[in-house]
């Protein structure tokens, strides 16, 4: 920590207090406005209500955030297309079979994306995109078009590799996607897609609908080996 930093902490706590706050905003901003457009949605959601959440004025929120379209890009970043760096890095370095990394892929959606709060925001721009046209362009273009062409570069690896049938890729990976389409309008439509009384282990349905997939994908042992 710099000196003038420690002896600000030290002797004016009250004004160190505040200024971390200040530099703390933009993050308590963009976890209040996800609260909000996975509760409320977009179009209900109020600008004055994301800053009220985060204990600011509604201009101190428009310092950071000019708009609330500009707000809602900022939390799709934040918590879903920022993701994919990692994500890619992630397979480069993968040694296992092509098949193990389809298995990852999918637990791993669920663990840092698909379970948590923000997987919501993919449930609102299926029922809100439409009115929406400009962010339903942002989102494919930061979320849907990123997330496809990694799902391209596993089945592809598996085809390269012998282990997967010369398949359709751009058709195939919407095998992977839908299960996980399922599992977020469950998780936030009231589980109404199910009959209410069926319980759902989200990885464990994961889990069978991975070897559903690899079952469809894997080419069959050749005779005689």
């Amino acid at each position: 920590m710099p000196a003038s930093r420690f002896i600000s902490d030290k002797f004016f706590p009250e004004r160190a207090k505040r200024e971390r706050r200040k530099e703390a905003r933009p993050g308590e901003l963009l976890e209040a406005a996800l609260d909000l457009f996975v509760d409320k949605g977009f179009a209900a959601t109020r600008a004055e209500e994301v800053a009220a959440r985060a204990g600011v004025s509604k201009g101190t929120l428009f310092l950071y955030f000019p708009s609330k379209e500009e707000l809602f890009k900022a939390v799709v970043m934040e918590n879903l297309a920022g993701r994919f760096k990692e994500w890619n890095a992630e397979f480069e370095v993968f040694e296992g079979s092509t098949c193990d990394m389809l298995r990852y892929c999918m637990r791993v959606w669920w663990e840092r994306v698909g379970s948590t709060k923000a997987s919501g925001l993919t449930k609102l721009m299926l029922s809100e995109g439409r009115n929406f046209p400009e962010l339903a362009e942002f989102y494919r273009q930061e979320v849907v078009r990123p997330g496809h062409a990694l799902l391209r570069r596993i089945i592809r690896r598996g085809i390269d590799s012998g282990e997967f049938a010369p398949v359709d890729v751009d058709h195939a990976i919407y095998a992977v996607i839908a299960p996980m389409i399922f599992l977020m309008l469950w998780k936030h439509s009231a589980m109404i897609c199910v009959d209410g009384q069926s319980e759902i282990d989200p990885e464990k349905y994961l889990a069978i609908q991975a070897e559903t997939v690899l079952h469809g994908l894997s080419l069959p042992p050749r005779a005689g080996l």
